[in-house]
């Protein structure tokens, strides 16, 4: 008797269910060991599948206030405009004792993982990118907090000595690799966290404030900000403060941002349009004049009067000695005097 043998279709599909619950249960390991060593939080909030460009090299401006903290630079990303450049600023922590933790890029099955930056009591893990200015890859050597002041390392931060007097040097925290890449992983940065970090990882943490959500909103308004029309070289490099002075990469002001553009286009406009008001107001008038003027050429009369240029000249009056008061003349009136006398 002939063995019969169905090919029952639960299998095939059991046997695909089997494949794609290992592969799943391999990226979460994966993803678990990965958070657990680079980052404990997990914020990776977006990604992309190329790497961002090179961290532009520029000069820090002043800290405007005292208690103020350095925030570098950092391309962010939107899955429309690609990457935009969100100048360092100097910022207001939310409180006193907390310290910045830059955001950085890092590579992980396959694609570029965004992780935001943070405030702690103390400097976490930002990929070992060197941003500079106190951030050289590992902590941050721009100042300190002594209680509820900061002081500022002069040596990595630019402070106006004559306003801030919260200040000391030193040199050793000074980061001399030229290195601008700007992302953690094969091809970028390969640095590990630091015990230091990996406790400071575990830590309450404060996200960032209002004012620097509404700063890198603001930079992704702004064309000049695009890395695919700037090529890497964005207009606005630093900021003084969220909503201050721009600055470019050698520290001056920065052009007037695209987005503000149309309103001094504008302001041009509009003059122009007066004077040509102006000047379509004035024509009539000529015109109406210079009609007016032939018109009293070919009249009869103004030809057979003669015209006052013509005229002879009246002779003079002598109104000066009619207004002066009359007054017997000089000569008179020493007879005058002889005859009384007599």
């Amino acid at each position: 008797m002939k063995k019969i043998t169905r090919s029952c279709p639960c299998r095939f599909f059991y046997t695909k269910f089997l494949f794609m619950l290992k592969k799943l249960s391999i990226l979460f390991v994966l993803g678990a060991l990965y958070s657990t060593a680079v980052f404990s939080q997990g914020d990776i909030v977006i990604s992309a599948n190329i790497a961002p460009p090179a961290l532009p090299v520029y000069v820090q401006p002043a800290c405007p206030y005292d208690g103020y903290i350095w925030t570098p630079g950092y391309w962010a990303y939107d899955n429309v405009i690609g990457y935009y450049w969100v100048p360092g600023v100097w910022v207001a922590p939310p409180s006193y004792g907390l310290y910045w933790t830059p955001c950085y890029w890092g590579y992980v099955g396959g694609v570029y993982g965004f992780h935001a930056g943070y405030w702690g009591p103390h400097v976490g893990f930002y990929g070992g990118v060197n941003y500079g200015y106190g951030y050289g890859g590992h902590g941050y050597g721009g100042g300190m907090w002594s209680g509820n002041s900061f002081r500022y390392n002069t040596a990595v931060s630019n402070v106006n000595t004559t306003v801030i007097h919260n200040t000391y040097v030193n040199r050793t925290v000074i980061n001399n690799n030229s290195a601008r890449t700007s992302f953690n992983g094969p091809g970028g940065v390969t640095a590990k966290p630091t015990q230091q970090e990996q406790s400071a990882m575990q830590e309450h943490h404060v996200q960032a404030t209002s004012a620097q959500a509404s700063h890198q909103q603001t930079a992704s308004k702004d064309r000049n900000q695009f890395a695919n029309v700037n090529h890497g070289k964005p207009a606005t490099v630093a900021m003084d403060k969220p909503g201050g002075q721009h600055f470019n990469t050698t520290g001056k002001p920065a052009n007037t941002p695209a987005r503000q553009q149309p309103a001094q286009h504008s302001n041009v406009a509009n003059n122009n349009n007066a004077q040509k008001t102006q000047q379509a107001h004035q024509q009539p008038q000529q015109s109406h004049q210079a009609a007016r003027q032939p018109q009293a050429a070919n009249h009869p009369q103004p030809t057979n009067r003669p015209q006052p240029m013509n005229r002879p000249a009246p002779p003079p009056r002598p109104q000066a000695p009619v207004n002066r008061p009359a007054a017997p003349p000089p000569h008179m009136e020493p007879p005058h005097e002889e005859h009384e006398r007599r």
